[in-house]
């Protein structure tokens, strides 16, 4: 059923603002950013004309708004269940797949719209309803997540508390010269690029114990690696770059939970993580996967989840 556009009406006090400013103050749910897509696909329109963010009112405007991508909801999406009981549902997120929307308007596929459904506490909405942690869209492995508000809060409460125990595993560039450590360095927002972080005196404290399981040799020239990762290796196989072995398997263990911390930690040590785009070099896939979560359920029950190593890590050898 086709519905009519939702219409505003500008008032003096509105002259000279912004329509996008404009529209956030109408739609508080969701973020002016998140807005933007309204505009892109002409979906806001003053007297049927299509108009721009930018565009500054006047009073006596009628603005009007299609709002079908509002309401729009996002592509069904299956994920592997680890567990699952009246609390909570364990996952192993795929690469790929985001955690969460970064707002109210949420047109694609995340594990907080699989688990949607599944919450059965209607204190618990929004886009982050039932999210416990996260994970960046690129990382793979166990994920847990809430169906009701006081599984939530006790399951933050072992978070915020460090009693719960993640493992990861990682490939990354080179071989760390200690074979195992705890780096301790404080990671805050980078103010030249703010939706990055990086190690700072000003950051919050953040510690990751990290172990080499692995020495990873370069391929043979016969060996058939596909993507980025491979065309990287044979040029450096051409250049002559580094010793045999270019890659190492870490196993890693965060003490805390500073967004993109272990990414950071290990470009800090001069390791970046394979493939990873933002703070190393980028390829078709970043080589980080969580391996295992250890947490006391809400019922008392200690049990440890884990997930599989991703195929993508039995490439480099």
């Amino acid at each position: 059923m086709k519905t009519k556009p939702r219409e505003f009406k500008t008032e003096p006090e509105d002259t000279g603002t912004r329509a996008d400013i404009f529209l956030a103050q109408n739609y508080p749910e969701f973020t002016r950013s998140s807005l933007e897509r309204l505009f892109d696909d002409g979906y806001v329109t003053i007297s049927k004309r299509a108009i721009k963010p930018s565009h500054k009112l006047i009073a006596g405007e009628k603005v009007s708004v299609d709002e079908k991508v509002l309401r729009k909801k996002p592509p069904a999406i299956k994920l592997p269940v680890i567990y699952e009981d009246e609390d909570v549902i364990v996952m192993d997120k795929p690469p790929g797949v985001l955690t969460h929307a970064k707002g109210a308007l949420n047109l694609e596929a995340t594990v907080a719209s699989y688990i949607k459904d599944k919450i059965t506490d209607p204190k618990l909405g929004g886009n982050r309803a039932g999210i416990i942690h996260r994970l960046d869209r690129a990382t793979s492995g166990v994920i847990i997540t809430a169906k009701n508000e006081t599984a939530q809060r006790w399951l933050q409460k072992q978070f915020s508390t460090r009693k719960a125990n993640k493992t990861y595993l990682a490939i990354v560039e080179g071989v760390p010269a200690q074979l195992e450590a705890i780096i301790d360095a404080p990671v805050e927002r980078n103010p030249k690029r703010p939706q990055t972080f990086r190690v700072g005196g000003a950051g919050k404290p953040a510690q990751t114990r990290y172990r080499v399981l692995k020495k990873l040799n370069r391929p043979a020239p016969h060996q058939n690696l596909s993507g980025a990762v491979g065309n990287r290796i044979a040029k450096r196989q051409v250049l002559g770059a580094g010793s045999s072995n270019l890659y190492s398997l870490l196993e890693l263990n965060p003490r805390t939970g500073r967004t993109h911390q272990l990414r950071v930690h290990l470009k800090y040590i001069g390791h970046p993580i394979v493939g990873d785009n933002v703070y190393g070099h980028g390829d078709d896939n970043m080589y980080l996967h969580a391996k295992s979560l250890e947490i006391t359920l809400p019922g008392g029950q200690r049990k440890k989840f884990e997930a599989r190593m991703p195929k993508i890590f039995k490439e480099i050898k």
